[in-house]
């Protein structure tokens, strides 16, 4: 074997200045750049959904306060329970109107009745109070349910009233069933009401503010309110019979409607509900 041959055996791939060059820009140079392309990516806002702030701190890209406003983020609770004074004072029909109403009733949107029109609201109003607020709680028509939102649904019966009232009605702004049967103490005492009126009072209250969801339509059962033959079986209880089913419950209704109302508020409603249909 000759001196030339064994030279090439022992010899690098490198063997010329050109490859030389080359071989110091992939060593070199490369690694550079690929180094500054991590930074930049770890340092970047625009990463996969898969990143999370604990990956960032691993790679020292994240402060301990980010780290924990990341987790705080991820645990907060999906809803949140609001607890209501049922104390505080209750918004008045025209407050409930600008702020939930307005949108279609001032102008007459969707076929909503305009608020003042008296033509649109006339064949309504024939259907009485407790109808119209049927309808504004459940929905109807282009209208979604009001009940269950920023406002009580006795709330939402008084910007019922409001707008009926101003459309030729003459409906009272209901209230609660508390306030209701507070009012005639809180009157001056030259004149005290009689029992029955101030018993009669209570239990239009109640009846509008938790009764009249079910009874009014129907709904589950639920003799309607004003339906005489729906009605006549159950008055042959009496009222202490039908006093009895509400407060332990029958059927679909709970015990005591649902409410926290008094034996006197709920047989004032009893009352209420089966005069209308004698």
């Amino acid at each position: 074997m000759s001196d030339s041959t064994q030279e090439e055996a022992h010899t690098g791939p490198i063997k010329t200045p050109v490859q030389l060059l080359w071989a110091s820009v992939f060593a070199f140079v490369v690694p550079v750049f690929i180094i500054i392309g991590l930074v930049s990516y770890v340092t970047s806002d625009s990463k996969p959904a898969g990143s999370t702030a604990e990956s960032r701190h691993v790679l020292g890209g994240v402060s301990a306060d980010e780290l924990e406003r990341d987790v705080v983020a991820r645990i907060q609770k999906v809803g949140t329970v609001e607890i209501r004074d049922a104390n505080r004072p209750l918004v008045a029909g025209e407050a409930v109107f600008k702020a939930q109403c307005a949108a279609c009733h001032a102008t007459g949107a969707a076929g909503a009745p305009k608020f003042g029109d008296a033509g649109a609201w006339a064949a309504r109003i024939k259907t009485g109070f407790e109808a119209l607020v049927t309808s504004a709680l459940k929905g109807k028509g282009a209208m979604p349910a009001q009940a269950g939102g920023d406002f009580e649904d006795v709330e939402i019966a008084r910007a019922v009233a409001y707008m009926a009232n101003a459309g030729g009605a003459s409906f009272a702004e209901p209230n609660r069933p508390q306030a209701a049967a507070a009012a005639p103490a809180a009157a001056p005492a030259a004149a005290p009401a009689p029992a029955a009126a101030v018993a009669a009072g209570a239990g239009e209250a109640l009846y509008k503010q938790a009764c009249v969801a079910c009874h009014a339509a129907g709904v589950a059962g639920a003799p309607k309110f004003g339906d005489k033959a729906a009605w006549a079986p159950r008055l042959k209880a009496g009222v202490d019979g039908l006093l009895a089913s509400v407060v332990k419950g029958k059927g679909a209704m709970p015990p005591k409607g649902g409410t926290s109302a008094s034996d006197a508020e709920l047989r004032a409603a009893v009352e209420y509900m089966a005069s209308a249909a004698k």
